[in-house]
């Protein structure tokens, strides 16, 4: 197969002036030299393509593909994850990952909370704050837990997340609305475990790969898996599979609302637990990092005894059996 490959590179946006925490999200040159090495070594050509703006460039100018494997994040507005595959879709070009309306929807954590919500899956009480007004409406008992409603890789999650009373709320709530320009999320904050499980497929095809516990050690913040444990995580995190009670009523959890949502391929539920022990979803990742080293679902990937190699050939697998039965189905075109 010719399989092109979407994508934003990290160094890409810092030549251009973007901030560490901006990048954040964006992909190392090592996870495309990765990807790209187990797609050429199971028979495929490979293209780079790059980011949503060269994959314009390239579809105007008559470039296709049998496939795309994509991890382009987007950079600017709530669909920016979204662009890429919705463009594929109007080419008609087969594509690795969730679609447009799954990307669109698991962005906005507010959304998806109430989405879960709706699929009876346990999520902690949350209201949507869109400009500092808002705080006063907020009816939640502290301590409260507070983030940027769309964003990754922790951005905007810090030690100050965790907040006691008014004052903080309405100081964190403005920080966080000067800085991202969006709606911010604030919850009932979960003292409990956190984990995240690594989910494979779609629809009957979904299954998880395992549990991993993340818990901070050294300097590392203890209330949460904030943007500076993610950037140092040797130093601040621990992570280790766990199988036990919480683990697998987390992993029921987490495949629920993946199954649910109708989550693609591959990707990651995080959840914690509440003050009760009782598993509560925190947010789905469906186009998940896919670093071999430092991303969180080749890592637990790796602690449960597998290889980046075989969950590339997995995702492209689900990606490739989609597209043949979406060719069985799809109208014929008019020459």
């Amino acid at each position: 197969m010719n399989i092109g490959m979407t994508f934003d590179l990290k160094d890409a946006y810092l030549s251009r002036g973007f901030s560490p925490e901006d990048a954040a999200e964006f992909d190392a040159a090592i996870t495309i030299e990765s990807i790209e090495s187990v797609l050429k070594g199971l028979g495929h050509t490979v293209e780079r393509i790059g980011s949503v703006d060269q994959l314009v460039a390239r579809l105007a100018g008559g470039g296709r593909w049998d496939m795309v494997f994509n991890i382009a994040e987007g950079v600017f507005g709530p669909g920016r994850e979204a662009l890429v595959p919705a463009l594929l879709d109007s080419y008609d070009i087969a594509y690795t990952f969730s679609g447009p309306d799954v990307l669109t929807l698991a962005l906005n954590k507010g959304w998806t909370n109430a989405m879960v919500r709706s699929l009876g899956v346990r999520t902690a009480d949350f209201h949507v704050v869109h400009t500092l007004a808002d705080i006063y409406n907020v009816a939640l008992p502290f301590p409260l837990f507070v983030k940027p409603v769309s964003e990754g890789t922790s951005k905007g999650i810090s030690a100050r997340s965790v907040v006691r009373n008014g004052p903080e709320l309405k100081e964190i709530c403005e920080d966080l609305l000067d800085r991202f320009h969006q709606p911010v999320l604030v919850e009932t904050y979960l003292p409990g475990r956190e984990f995240t499980v690594g989910i494979l497929g779609g629809h009957d095809t979904a299954h998880t790969v395992g549990v991993m516990e993340v818990k901070a050690r050294g300097m590392g913040d203890v209330g949460a898996y904030t943007y500076e444990n993610k950037q140092v995580w040797e130093e601040r995190v621990d992570y280790s599979l766990a199988d036990d009670g919480d683990a697998r009523a987390a992993a029921a959890l987490a495949l629920a609302a993946w199954k649910g949502l109708g989550c693609l391929d591959a990707g990651r539920v995080d959840v914690r637990m509440d003050e009760q022990g009782m598993p509560c979803f925190i947010e789905v990742n469906p186009l998940p990092g896919l670093n071999p080293h430092s991303s969180d679902l080749p890592i637990l990937y790796r602690l449960g005894g597998g290889k980046f190699e075989t969950l590339i050939t997995s995702i492209m697998g689900y990606a490739e059996n989609r597209a043949m039965q979406r060719s069985r189905v799809r109208p014929k075109r008019v020459a």
